[in-house]
């Protein structure tokens, strides 16, 4: 059984310069290995990231599923032979979209811990501790390596996209968050920056970093990742200590709204809600 068509569609081979494929010495400096032109809406697939053209590939995919009685759950990379579950295309610098090879979502579940976490998310956040933050980029801290990180990061991620693969982005943010740690090692015998300085510039790498993949939620995500470095405790310690955070803001709201006089207009009723959801988003609707 083929892979279900995306809804993406691409350009037709030989279509005018701009939209189709680049002639030959654009083919010969980056080709798709299965055409061996230019590509045209290039593809990657999830695991090894390497890449094709979309049709391309999808077509493969379709090939190698008429071989198979049963549905294919993941193809084999024909470079590297490297399993993957899905195809990542269409990027416009802001997002992408995930083909599933089997796209029977019933398939793929969340876990309850990933419920809980999603559900994070969706409270106000509440507000840091501004000096504890700030204690821990002076001190230093951060050149501690953390041996729970990229198991909380897939974690979080997986909670976020409602995805149970997502090796390709963990290891993208993870190792986004390595790099900067071992370039302030090294500029910690040469060179001296503030912590506010430090921690911008890591906000700022973290969130260039997640926002193709996580979109509207990357801002809470820089956050919760920071706050979790900080605690510089293991995942289940750390998700207690969120736990109370969450019922903490959860009771904070409640509250807020047993504070609604029972006589108002239903209108105002509404106005209240927009107004909590708008401060949510940073005063924009």
């Amino acid at each position: 059984m083929a892979a279900a068509a995306s809804t993406s569609s691409a350009a037709a081979p030989g279509s005018p310069s701009g939209g189709g494929r680049r002639g030959p010495a654009a083919a010969v400096a980056c080709a798709c290995p299965i055409c061996l032109e230019g590509f045209e809406d290039e593809a990657y697939l999830d695991t090894c990231l390497h890449s094709f053209c979309y049709e391309c590939i999808t077509q493969w995919v379709s090939i190698v599923a008429s071989k198979h009685e049963e549905p294919l759950s993941s193809v084999k990379c024909p470079l590297c032979k490297t399993k993957s579950v899905s195809i990542l295309h269409a990027f416009d610098g802001k997002s992408f979209t995930r083909h599933y090879i089997e796209q029977d979502h019933g398939k793929r579940y969340l876990a309850d811990a990933h419920e809980l976490i999603s559900q994070f998310y969706n409270t106000r956040e509440i507000s840091d501790d501004t000096a504890s933050v700030l204690q821990y980029w002076k001190q230093r801290k951060h050149l501690r390596r953390n041996v729970w990180l990229e198991t909380w990061l897939r974690r979080e991620i997986q909670a976020l996209t409602q995805d149970e693969n997502v090796e390709a982005i963990v290891y993208h943010i993870h190792g986004m968050i390595e790099s900067f740690m071992k370039t302030q090692e090294k500029l910690h015998t040469s060179k001296q920056t503030s912590p506010e300085q430090t921690r911008e510039e890591f906000r700022s790498l973290l969130s260039d970093a997640a926002r193709p993949f996580l979109l509207g939620r990357t801002a809470r995500f820089v956050t919760e990742v920071e706050l979790f470095l900080i605690s510089q405790r293991n995942i289940d310690a750390y998700s207690r200590v969120r736990l109370q955070r969450f019922k903490e803001s959860a009771s904070h709201v409640a509250r807020q709204q047993d504070a609604l006089p029972q006589d108002r207009p239903l209108e105002d009723h509404y106005l209240y809600l927009l107004n909590e959801e708008t401060d949510c988003v940073g005063g924009v609707i």
